[in-house]
């Protein structure tokens, strides 16, 4: 497989140990969540922490096992095989522990970020608000500082694990008055505060079994010492944010991608019609081949922005969103073509493709959405190639009639009118 090129020998051998626990979860685990009749699947979290597979890339002093993010990658991708809830459940100690580890304090760490690793707490992140999901710096949960604790006051939903998290990761506005990126604080806090309640539980679509809710805040008092990074700081601390949670998006959807391609291809090998394995018709493999070309485009771009993440690279920002627009995009398509071999049997739930393909449609959307994605790709590459102090060869100079400056018109001024 691909994985061969992009991952070092030790790294492979990693990716074997997070296989093997894949192979071990128990298809009633999946088949419960999808029923909604797990609402968190707490097991499973105590198994990866046994195993300690949890927060991969934090230093073994606190838990972690050190690693590089494109090792995560390929764990994400094992991890992925799974579902989007229990992947979820994999990803967020990675994405809350970026923010312990990067802007936290130790005081912060010895308290949320090792018990975390260890499996004996849950964390959620919580970001969206009834009013409104990509106007992120349009917050209106409100957060007022006064005598060393904040008054927290709105909600949040869509906060996957809000029935069951100990502690949330919460954006709160803290300056009201200030410029849009001036107005975020980032804010720990815990389940057993006085004034928070779970106040509903989502019906999804798919990525079930996580329990998926709506946060209130009612006036929660929450000490100063809970703020990480700097006060008003949110902005800094999202951008440092969308790596964890663009890269785990991006890693889980391979892996949903390849678990409902393997499914049609082995349907395919075994299927017969007009006398033929259906795999003998064009019109079969080639979706086959269509597929498995755009799942490996969407493993080595991913593996890329990981790289990028590992390296600290200033494309990281823009890698990394377009590893999770395209790797999600493809998880969409790929599940689809998957059914489409499968033909009718795949519509049923004889087969798990269908839940796939309602899972598969949640991943374009959380974490940010494709069109999200756009506007930060198209702002990054811009900025690049206008400052780029190193630019690669002028190709426009290469035109027959390179020297023709007057037809070379961008704009109407009086220069070009006279000239005319």
């Amino acid at each position: 497989m691909l994985q061969d090129i992009l991952l070092t020998p030790e790294e492979r051998e990693f990716q074997k140990e997070v296989r093997e626990f894949a192979r071990a979860v128990s298809p009633d685990l999946l088949k419960a969540m999808d029923r909604d009749e797990i609402t968190y699947p707490d097991e499973f979290v105590k198994a990866l922490a046994a195993q300690n597979l949890l927060g991969l890339r934090f230093p073994r002093e606190y838990g972690g096992r050190g690693l590089t993010w494109t090792a995560e990658m390929a764990a994400l991708e094992e991890m992925g095989i799974l579902g989007m809830a229990l992947g979820c459940a994999f990803s967020m100690p990675s994405i809350v522990g970026e923010a312990l580890m990067r802007l936290g304090t130790e005081t912060q760490r010895d308290r949320y970020l090792r018990p975390m690793l260890r499996g004996e707490l849950v964390a959620a992140e919580a970001l969206t608000e009834p009013r409104g999901g990509t106007d992120f710096f349009g917050a209106t949960t409100r957060a007022t500082l006064s005598d060393g604790q904040f008054t927290v006051r709105g909600q949040k939903r869509f906060v996957v694990g809000a029935e069951r998290a100990d502690f949330f990761l919460v954006y709160c506005c803290t300056n009201p008055d200030g410029k849009a990126h001036e107005r975020i604080s980032l804010i720990l806090i815990e389940r057993n505060s006085e004034g928070l309640e779970t106040s509903y539980h989502y019906g999804l679509l798919g990525a079930r079994g996580g329990g998926t809710g709506r946060i209130l805040f009612r006036d929660v008092k929450v000490p100063q010492e809970n703020l990480i990074g700097g006060l008003n700081a949110g902005a800094d601390a999202f951008n440092i944010m969308m790596v964890p949670e663009r890269l785990t998006s991006a890693g889980g959807a391979l892996g949903l991608a390849r678990a409902a391609l393997s499914i049609a291809t082995r349907y395919a090998d075994r299927r017969h019609a007009f006398g033929r394995k259906i795999r003998a018709f064009q019109g079969i493999s080639f979706k086959i081949a269509e597929a498995i070309t755009r799942l490996d485009a969407a493993r080595a771009l991913a593996h890329a922005a990981a790289r990028a993440a590992d390296a600290n690279l200033p494309t990281t920002r823009r890698l990394v969103s377009e590893a999770k627009k395209f790797a999600t995009e493809t998880c969409w398509d790929v599940c689809n073509i998957a059914m489409q071999v499968m033909g009718g049997i795949g519509y049923t739930n004889v087969y798990p493709i269908e839940r796939m393909v309602r899972d598969a449609r949640l991943a374009q959307i959380w974490t940010g959405t494709s069109e999200v994605m756009n506007l930060l790709i198209q702002h990054e590459f811009f900025q690049e190639t206008l400052t780029d102090k190193d630019p690669p060869r002028d190709s426009e100079l290469d035109a027959q009639e390179a020297d023709a400056q007057n037809e070379k018109v961008y704009e109407d001024n009086e220069m070009w009118t006279k000239g005319w």
